[in-house]
Formats: C-alpha cells, sequence, structure tokens
C-alpha cells in the first residue's frame, strides 16, 4: 500500500491523514490498496475459520465484522470532511470576488460623478426644449371636434408663446413648429366658423319647418277630434239598440236555461237512483266473490299444511332409516374388526349420541 501520513488504526488498514487523503480519492480507483488489505485479512480469517460451537467462536466471527464496518465507517467520514471542505471552497471564493466587483463599482461611479452630474443636466436642458416644441405641436392636434371659440382662445395662447435666444439651438425648430401650428389652428378655425355658420342656417330652417309641422299637428288633431266625437255619439246610439236586444235575448235565454236545467235534474235524480241500485249491486257480488276466495284460500292452505306435515314426516323417517344404515355399517365394521356385538351397539350408541370426544359418524 502506498505511504501515508498515519491519523488512526482499525486494526486492519491505517486510515490516510486529511492532508494526503485528497489525492487518495481523487486517484483512479484510489481506494484500491485498502479494499486489497482488507480482502487479504477477511481471505485469511475464513481461511482458517474458527468453531461456531463455541462463544469464543462465535466472537471472532462478530469481532471480524466490526473491524470492517469500522474500516468502512473511518475511510467514509475523510471522504466526507473532504467534500464539506471543497462545498465551502466556492463560498469562500464567491464572497472575494463579490467584495471585488463592489469595491470597483465604487470606484468607477466615484471616477465618472462629474460626467453623470454633467449628462444628467444636459439631458434636463434639452428635455425641457423638447416638451415646450411638443406642446405647441399637440395644440394643433385632434382639432375635429373643437368649437370656434376654443379654436380662437389656442391660437392666442400660442402667439403669445415667445422664442429667443432662450431656447438655444432649439430656436429655429420652435420658430418652425409654433408657425405650423398656427397654420393649422388657423385653418381649423376657419373651417369651423364656415361649419358653424351652415349649422345656424341649417339650424333656423329647421326650426320654421318644426313651427309648420306643429301648426298643421293642431289642426290635424281638431279635425279628428271633431270626427271622433261624431263617431262616439252614433257608436253609443247603436250600443243602445244592441243592449235592448241583449236584454230581450237574455230574457229568453234564462227562461229556456231554467227549463233545461229543471229537465236536467229529473235526468240526474234518476240517473243517480239507477247508479246507487248498481253499487249496490256490485258491492255485493264483489263481497261474495271475496267470501269464496276466502273459503278457497282457507282450504287450499290446509292442504299445504297437511302436505308440509306429511312430506315432513316422510324425510324424517327417511333420515332415521338413512342413520340406522350408516350405524347398522358402522356397528357391523366394528365387529368384523373383531370387536363384540354388543360393545359395537354400545359403542355406536354413544358416538351417535355424541358422548365420545372427538369422534363423529358422517351422515
Amino acid at each position: 500500500m502506498a505511504e501515508v501520513a498515519e491519523k488512526e488504526s482499525t486494526d486492519l488498514i491505517t486510515v490516510p491523514s486529511k492532508e494526503t487523503a485528497l489525492d487518495v480519492f481523487k486517484g483512479e480507483k484510489g481506494l484500491d490498496p485498502y479494499l486489497q488489505t482488507i480482502r487479504q485479512e477477511l481471505d485469511a480469517f475464513l481461511a482458517n475459520p474458527p468453531g461456531l460451537d463455541t462463544a469464543s467462536g462465535r466472537k471472532a466471527y462478530a469481532s471480524m465484522a466490526h473491524k470492517i464496518a469500522r474500516s468502512k465507517t473511518a475511510i467514509d467520514n475523510i471522504g466526507k470532511e473532504l467534500v464539506a471542505d471543497l462545498k465551502q471552497l466556492p463560498k469562500t471564493i464567491d464572497a472575494e470576488r463579490k467584495r471585488w466587483r463592489d469595491q470597483l463599482d465604487a470606484w468607477r461611479d466615484e471616477a465618472r460623478g462629474p460626467l453623470n452630474e454633467w449628462e444628467a443636466a444636459e439631458e434636463t436642458r434639452i428635455a425641457k426644449h423638447k416638451t415646450g416644441i411638443e406642446v405647441m405641436q399637440r395644440f394643433a392636434e385632434e382639432l375635429d371636434d373643437e368649437d370656434a371659440s376654443t379654436l380662437s382662445a389656442t391660437i392666442a395662447h400660442v402667439e403669445a408663446i415667445e422664442i429667443g435666444i432662450e431656447w438655444e439651438e432649439f430656436e429655429a425648430e420652435a420658430h418652425r413648429v409654433k408657425a405650423a401650428s398656427l397654420a393649422t389652428l388657423k385653418t381649423a378655425l376657419e373651417r369651423r366658423q364656415k361649419y358653424e355658420a351652415e349649422q345656424a342656417e341649417l339650424e333656423r330652417l329647421r326650426q320654421e319647418a318644426a313651427a309648420r309641422e306643429q301648426k298643421e299637428r293642431e289642426e290635424r288633431i281638431a279635425r279628428e277630434a271633431e270626427e271622433r266625437a261624431r263617431r262616439e255619439a252614433e257608436q253609443a246610439a247603436q250600443a243602445e239598440r244592441e243592449a235592448a236586444a241583449r236584454r230581450e235575448q237574455q230574457a229568453k235565454d234564462d227562461a229556456e236555461r231554467r227549463e233545461r236545467e229543471h229537465q236536467e235534474d229529473i235526468a240526474k235524480a234518476k240517473r243517480d237512483a239507477e247508479l246507487a241500485e248498481q253499487r249496490a249491486k256490485e258491492e255485493y257480488d264483489r263481497k261474495e266473490r271475496e267470501r269464496i276466495a276466502e273459503q278457497q284460500r282457507q282450504e287450499q292452505a290446509k292442504l299445504d299444511a297437511e302436505r308440509r306435515q306429511r312430506e315432513e314426516a316422510e324425510r324424517r323417517q327417511a333420515d332415521v332409516e338413512h342413520r340406522r344404515r350408516i350405524n347398522q355399517a358402522a356397528m357391523q365394521a366394528m365387529i368384523d374388526g373383531g370387536m363384540p356385538e354388543q360393545c359395537a351397539m354400545d359403542a355406536i350408541k354413544l358416538i351417535a349420541q355424541g358422548k365420545v370426544p372427538g369422534i363423529t359418524i358422517n351422515y
């Protein structure tokens, strides 16, 4: 086995120290020398095994198994410690890398600080000018729903915007956007003024047409009211005539209805009497049928009971005969086996009565 620094002995092998164990585990099949040593010890033990019939012999087997188990645990523990150290190593490296990055990031930001401040101020200045230009542009957008007074106020507001050297490099663009917005607004104002004038004329014409329609409607309502009053008077007179005719017809219908109801009452009384007589006859016939059926049922029940009693008596007789034959055969077997007849007879009786434990006769 390769030379290694000693740490611990397990009676079978010398465990490598933590400083040299990594080389053992890293090598291909690096633990083979230790396995070979243990195998040699085990082979030597099994070549001349102690006897199992003594306590010392059995103890020797247990001792050898314990030594192997201790060797397994010792080497495995060294491996576990190495793995734990190796797992901690990436954490230590990552922590130092992070400290390195954070420090240099801070120095980078410190070096760029003045430039960042200048760039932020420049972005604010440019954004202010661009916002002013965008505001002027938005004044000339979405104008379709604006009325003439609103458009006029917007034009006045845009014209009041002063553009000079304070706009710096955006002065020319600001003049161009202001002029374009005013042109768009003024075009929209002219279009809107024309539209509103047309709408005013249309509204005047609509009001005149509405006045004519109202007058015609009122005249039509008056004519319709006069015609309705005339029709209602005619309808009232016709309704009175029809009501008188209905009253006369109703009186006639009432007299005919009373006579018809009288005849129906006579016919109903006759039918009720006939129906009562029919029901009485049917009730008598029903009770007579039930009486006959009950009598037949009782007679049938009596016949069934007699039949069951007869069958039960026959079954019991057959069972007695069956048991007698089996008992006779058993008794004869005992006699044939050399038992006196009386003894055989007594034995069969005792077994049949269940007085002989553990022995029964299968019927």
